[in-house]
């Protein structure tokens, strides 16, 4: 399904979650009180701003007393986008957000991939795939990308720890070009990027990746992911307690100045390494 087409599909959505609901008598304040989010979450639903969550179809169901309808549909639509099922509301909520801030402990985060290092990850984890079907997994990775080309792209502030410098994905070659492209992007200022080193030791949340995103008229919401799976939290203490952990990491990490040049430095390493295999 087409962008478009999936924008507009959402759209019914909310328009037949407004009949629904008005139908029922119910202001979005009412509504929201009964499955345990603001008034203006619901607005945001009516409108295709925000898309819900599983469990929260799944209670306006249950509220609207809706036969499973609202279930079906987000099944339905989730299915039909690029993303896996756990990361599917983390991208949508991604584009909306005016600032991001992320940790990546083991490789390079989507927002700053190439499409050779992409491939070379998809590849990774689904080595007997059809190429169409890894073509369309790269073409989805890097409509994401576009994130940070847009005028209106959010403040993007990632961490990585040293070790998604030195992992050879994809080869010296493909890495080598990788680090050039997270360089460029640093000199560009199009993104804040500092590098957690080896030295630095132990750190908060180690082996997880995490993202903090902030938005104009929304609470903040923490994502982190695990293997074939990704929890995305809106409790403020939950999402503090992250925040905390996360201004621990850019303490111990390098100065951006600094990382630029380790991230330099490394792709010249890589470099070399390709010049002489």
């Amino acid at each position: 399904m087409a962008n478009g087409s999936r924008q507009a599909a959402w759209e019914f959505f909310g328009a037949e979650l407004k009949r629904r609901r008005e139908d029922a008598g119910l202001t979005q304040v009412e509504l929201g009180a009964r499955v345990f989010v603001s008034g203006g979450y619901i607005g945001q639903f009516e409108q295709a701003i925000r898309k819900p969550q599983r469990d929260v179809a799944q209670r306006i169901d249950e509220a609207l007393q809706t036969d499973g309808i609202f279930e079906r549909l987000w099944r339905k639509l989730i299915k039909e986008q690029p993303y896996t099922e756990y990361f599917a509301h983390a991208a949508e909520l991604e584009r909306l957000a005016t600032e991001i801030c992320e940790f990546a402990p083991a490789v390079v985060p989507g927002l700053l991939q190439t499409r050779e290092y992409a491939r070379a990850m998809f590849l990774a984890n689904k080595p007997l795939a059809a190429d169409e079907y890894i073509e369309e997994l790269i073409s989805g990775r890097m409509v994401r990308t576009q994130l940070l080309k847009d005028a209106t792209r959010p403040v993007y502030w990632a961490v990585l720890h040293e070790t998604v410098l030195r992992v050879p994905v994809g080869g010296p070659t493909v890495m080598a070009h990788q680090l050039d492209h997270i360089a460029r992007l640093m000199r560009e200022r199009k993104v804040v990027l500092q590098v957690l080193p080896f030295a630095a030791g132990a750190h908060p949340d180690m082996g997880k990746v995490m993202w903090l995103m902030e938005f104009e008229d929304a609470p903040p919401t923490v994502y982190t992911e695990g293997v074939l799976s990704g929890s995305l939290l809106d409790e403020p203490a939950v999402v503090k307690r992250a925040r905390a952990s996360y201004d621990l990491m850019r303490a111990a990490a390098l100065s951006p100045e600094a990382s630029l040049a380790l991230v330099e430095s490394a792709a010249e390493d890589f470099r070399r390494c390709a010049s002489t295999t």
